[in-house]
């Protein structure tokens, strides 16, 4: 392949990493912006999901046409591949930040006090997933997206341990009262997608390391 194609490859794999670490603070604020009820922070999180899609389509956009132009094949057309799908992944885990940074707005805060201690595990787990999922993929870490892949799990337990105990704590109360605890449910709801999507990413970085195909298998 010749230098210009790989000299445009490099550019936008750079490009994909520095979506990744916009994303990455994007998350990091919605859960601050969650634990504090923070409207402003909220609202500095969803101001930016405007350049997060266009960021999305630009680089899509040349991905394409980086492979309609060049026809790559090998290892080049798997980086393509991987960019392409990491892209996707990364755009709907800004959207669940904006969604959590939503929700914001609407949370009652004495149900937030009331539950938000059952959160103070979920946010540092989610965080670290992300941060540990992007770094395997700046690292083509195929080992560290191994491990990230069998995180999925504490973090499904996590999600159903407090589905629980926000249900319990919300059968007893008035009916006007349940679409404040719905709020604070979703915000983990968005939580378990961002893992879940963290997941996708792990599982593309073992491909673009090894071209195995593990989805749907068992980490």
């Amino acid at each position: 392949m010749t230098a210009h194609f790989i000299n445009l490859l490099d550019e936008l794999l750079r490009r994909s990493l520095r979506m990744a670490s916009a994303v990455e603070h994007m998350l990091a604020e919605a859960c601050d912006a969650a634990k504090r009820l923070d409207g402003a922070m909220a609202q500095r999180i969803i101001d930016r999901d405007r350049d997060v899609d266009e960021e999305e389509v630009a680089i899509e956009t040349e991905t394409l046409r980086l492979m309609t132009l060049f026809q790559p094949m090998g290892a080049d057309m798997r980086q393509l591949c991987t960019i392409l799908k990491v892209n996707s992944d990364l755009e709907r885990i800004a959207d669940c930040a904006v969604n959590i940074a939503q929700r914001v707005y609407h949370v009652a805060p004495g149900v937030m006090e009331e539950l938000g201690d059952d959160l103070e595990d979920f946010y540092p787990a989610v965080r670290r997933m992300l941060q540990d999922v992007l770094h395997a993929y700046a690292k083509v870490d195929v080992a560290g997206a191994q491990a990230i892949r069998a995180q999925d799990a504490v973090i499904d337990a996590l999600y159903g341990q407090f589905i629980q105990k926000a249900v319990i704590r919300a059968a007893g109360q008035a009916p006007e009262m349940l679409a404040a605890y719905m709020d604070v449910l979703s915000i983990a709801k968005n939580l378990e997608r961002i893992a879940d999507h963290a997941t996708n990413i792990a599982e593309d970085v073992i491909y673009l390391g090894t071209g195995r195909i593990v989805r749907h298998s068992i980490p």
